[in-house]
């Protein structure tokens, strides 16, 4: 396959508002090593963390207010991001050889510290090494996972980040058959996606969503809904369980809604965060978690097992594709707003097509 030597990229120039963002027509198309291929981008799936990462909101240790990268060090700008990355191999390197060329592949984003399926990725493609916001993206041959499904490259690019954090959570939250979830931010990617798959694992998952998206959750599996910020919250779960008890807590939101998720948990309960839309400063009562002898995990990204677990779902079935909208590679800023208003269910998918 003819490979140009420069393609169109959407850069991340700094940290900063989406200003940051630059289109360039021109940019190098990316050299493969002796272990990578080089991937023709047919979608690619946006992400919160795309834009945690443009603003530099991930803090740091001894500072929870200053402007940090996601990952082991700052990133290196100019930077392609993008993590949700499928398309067609179209050159290979020399330790890979020929053979793969024409494959349709599904990218596992993750970069892990050493082999095994359940080593936590510590960073991802799109930040640690460019992603797949452009025409073309070199990545390790590994990464790259041949897929044979009608679904088409729109509806692939919506489940790796979120579903694999999705499963992540849910994997280190032991959710079983017939435990009752409850699921904040449950109408965005991570959200939607726990829904799937708490349905896929035999789990009862309610929903805690913004007003006006009721029964766009439940037509994908809530077993029932809480509008958020209306009444008490404690109220409306104890209401839409008939008092039954909530075993686990998914929470992408955290912020001032933390303390009143704590409380509905049952004894033993397990509460696990990916994420802190609501706020990253929180307060809490300890004497809840301890008196109440519950469980806490965060999960940030996930595994090559959870990577492997979504995508036997998707080509099974068990879990929908769910396209809320797609953007034009050069629309990434457009994308990017519609993204912070919150007004969709599913995943937003920039679609990346040749030049005319």
């Amino acid at each position: 396959m003819s490979v140009p030597s420069t393609m169109r990229a959407m850069l991340l120039t700094g940290h900063g508002g989406p200003e940051k963002l630059v289109f360039d027509e021109n940019w190098p198309t990316p050299a493969v090593t002796s272990d990578e291929v080089l991937i023709r981008v047919g979608a690619c799936g946006i992400n919160n963390t795309d834009i945690w990462v443009r603003e530099g909101a991930y803090g740091s240790t001894d500072d929870p207010n200053e402007v940090a990268s996601f990952g082991d060090s700052p990133i290196q700008f100019p930077i392609v991001q993008g993590a949700d990355i499928v398309g067609i191999i179209v050159a290979c390197g020399s330790d890979i050889g020929s053979s793969r060329i024409g494959e349709r592949v599904m990218i596992d984003f993750g970069i892990y510290a050493g082999p095994g399926d359940d080593v936590p990725s510590h960073d991802y493609i799109g930040s640690g090494r460019p992603g797949g916001f452009a025409q073309y993206v070199a990545v390790p041959a590994e990464n790259a996972h041949a897929v044979e499904t009608p679904l088409s490259d729109t509806e692939l690019a919506t489940f790796c980040c979120a579903y694999i954090t999705g499963e992540h959570m849910l994997r280190r939250a032991r959710v079983s058959a017939g435990e009752r979830v409850l699921i904040t931010g449950a109408s965005g990617g991570v959200g939607s996606g726990v829904i799937q798959l708490c349905r896929a694992r035999g789990a009862i998952p309610y929903a805690v969503v913004g007003a006006g998206k009721e029964d766009a959750v439940r037509s994908i599996g809530a077993e029932g809904t809480i509008t958020r910020g209306e009444g008490s919250l404690i109220d409306a779960v104890s209401q839409v369980t008939e008092e039954a008890p909530i075993d686990v807590v998914i929470d992408t939101v955290a912020g001032p809604m933390l303390p009143d998720l704590i409380e509905v948990l049952r004894p033993q309960g397990r509460y696990a965060t990916c994420g802190a839309m609501g706020g990253p400063m929180v307060e809490i009562d300890m004497r809840r978690i301890y008196l109440k002898n519950l469980e806490l995990h965060g999960a940030s990204q996930g595994t090559r097992g959870d990577f492997a677990a979504i995508r036997d779902y998707a080509l099974s079935g068990k879990i929908k594709p769910l396209v809320a909208c797609t953007f034009a590679l050069e629309d990434m800023g457009l994308a990017q707003e519609e993204f912070k208003k919150k007004k969709f269910v599913g995943k937003l998918v920039i679609t990346v097509k040749e030049p005319d």
